[in-house]
């Protein structure tokens, strides 16, 4: 390629990155611009004589960030695609494209350790969203094959693929196309290349193994069904021995192959399938035995793991939550704080100011004085003013002093009497325990109540048995015998039972009002959106009626007073008159013949029921 080819594809690519950075393009149309460029700059690649021109362009587009944005396109939300589901797929096509023959360069391992997940993780997104979308088969299979297309360039995402949660999601969904799209993702994946499947582990393996089983085992189709055949006799072609522990731990496979598979036409399939099953049983060695056990011991390990990831992901939004909200309230706290701190200072000023102002207008209005005066006595009025001021100075000084001395003092006496104290009860204990002592050892010894005992008479025994069981029937044991554990689990039983049919009563009565609720608040927005009396229509009276017979007249006749009401003369209104009486049957049936019972919602013999 010539320096002018390659010096216009850089620009193209920085002028789409460019743009892909405005912040004035929504998602849509950011959707649009990737699909556009990626084609053209792949097409305007690919038609060159060389071959390194496609990888060069993938590669310029991997490092300006264009791919990222592809992945952050793929894992939008649906609602902010707005059905553009079909620009979506193609964007998919290309960005599995583009990372296939990419030579990411001094950045290799952040390209195939986080690059590449993120770009399956959004393909895989994007599938599991148009699963839920019924008109959109072909756009899925085309997903599908971009996930295929980047599974043969780099093996080690399947078991990304088969742990991930949206294909769980895929694989779960009730669309038989679903189903034969997923079985069929692994047959162009393993017929791709024959490393791909020597290049995965034995766990990857059983999990892709586990897979096609499973497909066999809850599906009755009869494409699914051949393509899981097909899948399973295509690894035990290129795996061979090495297939054979792992189809072993499924018992029951070769059966439910000649029970549920045979005579759909695919039996030669069938027939090889069960053959190599039957080959490789027999005797184990132990070997083989210890393999299959580590084996099993790594899918429940796998599928353990898969499980809590998943739990932690999806506990990842109420962590983050958590954290702004904590940051956030730390972060109002501070502001509080420093606001206090202003507040505080600025008092600390305004009493600062304050005082130099009551004092300069105390100056002021000394001087004032002094300039009043006469000036023979300014200098006694002076001297009188230092006196005072001394004697002030001296009685502040004193007092000081007097309540130091006194803290000291009451100090002093404080510790003084705690050493009493603590000497006090030293000697009361040491006291005690001498005379304790002394008591001690002038006490005679106690004589051992079994001393002089020779055996116990006929008579003594007979009263003590007559004890023992008096003892015994006053306080029973607690022990409890078998009839009466039964009887007490029986109780138990029954109460659990009344417990649990209250509840499930419970339920259904909060079940029944929340439906009152919501009914009632689709009533109220009815009303509210109700048009007005002069645009009212037939079908938009009809759809204000209530079922309920009782409701429906007591609606009526209000409705009818209210009309009624609003006939009268201007001085029948005055007063508060009682119009009750005036609405009476006579003037409901002459209302009704007026107006062709439309106001009211329909004839009188509409709710006779």
């Amino acid at each position: 390629m010539e320096p002018v080819e390659e010096k216009e594809e850089k620009e193209e690519v920085s002028e789409l990155k460019r743009k892909l950075e405005e912040d004035d393009l929504n998602a849509e149309q950011k959707i649009s611009l990737l699909k556009s460029s990626l084609n053209k700059v792949l097409n305007s690649a690919a038609v060159q004589t060389k071959s390194a021109a496609l990888t060069r362009v993938k590669s310029q587009l991997y490092h300006s960030g264009v791919l990222s944005h592809c992945v952050l396109a793929l894992s939008l939300h649906p609602r902010m695609l707005r059905g553009n589901w079909s620009a979506a797929a193609a964007l998919a096509q290309l960005t599995s494209s583009c990372c296939v023959g990419v030579d990411p360069g001094r950045h290799s391992e952040a390209f195939h350790r986080l690059f590449l997940p993120s770009v399956m993780d959004g393909l895989l997104s994007l599938a599991g969203q148009l699963t839920r979308r019924s008109e959109s088969a072909s756009l899925l299979r085309k997903v599908m094959d971009s996930v295929s297309w980047l599974l043969s360039a780099h093996t080690q995402l399947t078991t990304q693929v088969l742990s991930s949660a949206h294909y769980e999601q895929i694989q779960m969904c009730d669309d038989v196309a679903a189903s034969l799209l997923c079985v069929q993702l692994w047959i162009q994946a393993c017929a791709a290349s024959r490393e791909f499947l020597s290049g995965l582990s034995d766990d990857s393996v059983l999990l892709l193994l586990n897979e096609a089983v499973g497909q066999l085992a809850l599906s009755s189709d009869s494409a699914v069904g051949g393509a899981s055949i097909r899948l399973i006799v295509l690894m035990a072609n290129q795996l061979e021995l090495r297939l054979q522990p792992l189809l072993l731990s499924f018992r029951g496979l070769d059966s439910l192959l000649d029970k549920d598979w045979r005579g759909r036409g695919f039996d030669q399939d069938v027939d090889q399938l069960i053959a190599l099953i039957q080959s490789g049983k027999g005797v184990m060695s132990q070997s083989q035995v210890s393999t299959k056990h580590v084996q099993a011991a790594c899918v429940i390990q796998a599928a353990w793991r898969s499980y809590q990831t998943r739990r932690r992901v999806k506990g990842l939004n109420r962590a983050v939550t958590a954290l702004q909200r904590r940051y956030r309230a730390l972060r109002r706290q501070q502001q509080q704080q420093k606001e206090a701190q202003l507040w505080e200072e600025e008092l600390k000023y305004q009493v600062c100011v304050r005082r130099q102002q009551a004092r300069r207008h105390f100056h002021l209005k000394q001087r004032r004085l002094l300039q009043l005066l006469p000036a023979d006595q300014v200098q006694p009025y002076l001297q009188e003013c230092e006196r005072r001021a001394a004697v002030v100075i001296q009685s502040c000084w004193r007092g000081f002093r007097e309540r130091r001395r006194y803290d000291h003092q009451l100090r002093r006496t404080l510790r003084r009497t705690h050493t009493q104290q603590q000497a006090a009860r030293t000697l009361q204990r040491a006291v005690l325990r001498f005379l304790q002592k002394r008591r001690a050892a002038k006490a005679p010894p106690i004589t051992p109540f079994w001393i002089g005992q020779k055996g116990l008479t006929d008579s003594r025994r007979a009263e003590l048995k007559q004890q023992v069981e008096e003892y015994i029937a006053v306080h029973p044991s607690s022990r409890v015998s078998a009839d009466e554990c039964e009887r007490l689990h029986e109780e138990v039983q029954l109460l659990l039972l009344t417990e649990l049919q209250r509840g499930a009563q419970r339920r259904r009565e909060e079940q029944r009002v929340e439906a009152l609720l919501a009914h009632t608040h689709t009533q109220m927005e009815l009303l509210r959106d109700a048009p007005p009396l002069s645009a009212v229509t037939a079908t938009d009276a009809d759809s204000f009626l209530s079922p309920s017979g009782p409701i429906a007249v007591r609606a009526r006749d209000v409705h009818n007073a209210t009309l009624q009401a609003s006939r009268l003369p201007w001085w029948r209104t005055l007063g508060g008159v009682d119009t009750g009486d005036m609405f009476g049957p006579a003037h409901l049936q002459e209302l009704e013949a007026e107006l062709g019972g439309l106001y009211v919602g329909g004839s009188a013999n509409r709710w006779t029921d």
